[in-house]
């Protein structure tokens, strides 16, 4: 089962996960979004953080100085990528660094937000989305995948993405009927997401991919990355990155960078005290399910709406290979994070919290409610919300 985090200092026991609500400060925040954090909250967030990191890690009886040798760089592959506007409907993007406007919560299909964190992390990165959207009013949970996070299953067992992403399913399987979610999944973390709207689709309102592997039937997320890391066969011939946990004759396990090559792939333009608590924290990369493929039909997978994040500056997904995925697999909608490394949960927090908010006041197309409009009239109101953003 998985461990659902938040750095604040209650927690709760919802279920298999821990979920948290924001007390700190000793003052509650308006429901309709609070004001910014100073750098002294600021400050004391990032320390919690690192300390229950290291506190985690070391309970799960890692190494502060655990690493592989990784050998040649990466930095070939990522250069600046150019954008383009193509996308279903011809929807706008939103390209934006602003604060969020107030959110109307009576107007939210749901205020339940799912996190589903990227390889290699674990609910420990979402803290700082955890408190923003507490301070809407909204109410995150931050999973931990199998073998991440404080999850003690050894990484180098993970045979499937079933297995990986099991600790959402069992979620999304507890779930009243009556409820709904939105799903948010960063990079490889996107797997996990497709698979579940494939095997819940009822229960989730909307998918939010987040920089993240927005894969067609059929693909693997690996397939994400083939162009700049060759094919998979190669890569798993000459990479010097492999983890091979079941020894060299076996095949590999499992995937890990080291520090450098982290900070120049995840961390170009995160602060250095999230990539401190990155260094502690994050765990080898299990590389059967990014190796899997996805099994998705248009009956459950295709009825659930889904928006795309896009980050600008991202070294490790290139703003190519992310307009490649969604105009090979065209979301509902585009959003785009400008300075945006590939973890900006930690680099442009601000900036993700007010794409979040506007991703959740939009509403479900009339035509699927009972006495609503046509199929039409919901096409132009969706890129009448779209317009708006």
């Amino acid at each position: 089962m998985g461990n659902a985090f938040a750095c604040m200092p209650r927690k709760e026991q919802r279920g298999a996960a821990l979920v948290s609500r924001s007390k700190r400060m000793g003052s509650a925040r308006s429901a309709r979004g609070g004001p910014k954090l100073t750098p002294a909250e600021e400050e004391l967030l990032h320390r919690q953080a690192l300390a229950m990191a290291i506190h985690q890690h070391l309970d799960a009886g890692g190494s502060m100085s655990r690493r592989i040798d990784a050998g040649a760089s990466l930095s070939r592959r990522m250069g600046p990528g150019s954008t383009s506007s193509r996308r279903r409907g011809d929807l706008p993007d939103s390209v934006t660094n602003a604060k969020p406007a107030p959110i109307v919560l009576e107007n939210l299909e749901t205020k339940k937000f799912v996190l589903v964190h990227g390889e290699g992390f674990g609910a420990w990165c979402w803290y700082k989305t955890i408190s923003h959207l507490e301070e809407a009013g909204l109410d995150p949970v931050a999973l931990d995948l199998t073998g991440s996070g404080i999850d003690h299953t050894d990484t180098n067992s993970i045979a499937t993405l079933a297995d990986y992403s099991k600790p959402l399913i069992d979620y999304l399987d507890k779930l009243p009927e009556d409820e709904k979610v939105i799903l948010l999944g960063h990079s490889c973390g996107g797997a996990s997401v497709s698979y579940a709207l494939e095997k819940y689709p009822k229960k989730i309102s909307k998918a939010v991919f987040l920089t993240a592997t927005m894969v067609k039937d059929g693909q693997r997320p690996f397939d994400v990355f083939s162009e700049e890391l060759r094919s998979a066969d190669v890569f798993l011939q000459e990479s010097q990155f492999l983890v091979y946990g079941n020894g060299k004759d076996k095949p590999p396990t499992g995937l890990m960078f080291d520090k450098q090559q982290i900070k120049g792939l995840y961390f170009n333009q995160t602060p250095s005290k999230d990539m401190a608590l990155a260094a502690v924290s994050m765990r080898p990369i299990p590389l059967a399910p990014i190796m899997e493929k996805l099994s998705l039909t248009p009956e459950n997978y295709g009825t659930v709406r889904r928006y795309f994040i896009q980050t600008l500056d991202d070294h490790m997904l290139s703003p190519d290979a992310q307009e490649k995925l969604v105009r090979e697999n065209p979301p509902d909608g585009i959003f785009k994070i400008k300075g945006g490394d590939h973890c900006p949960f930690f680099s442009k927090p601000q900036s993700l919290n007010k794409i979040l908010l506007e991703i959740a006041q939009i509403q479900a197309p009339s035509a699927l409610l009972p006495g609503k409009a046509s199929a039409e009239e919901t096409a132009a109101a969706t890129e009448a919300v779209a317009a708006k953003s």
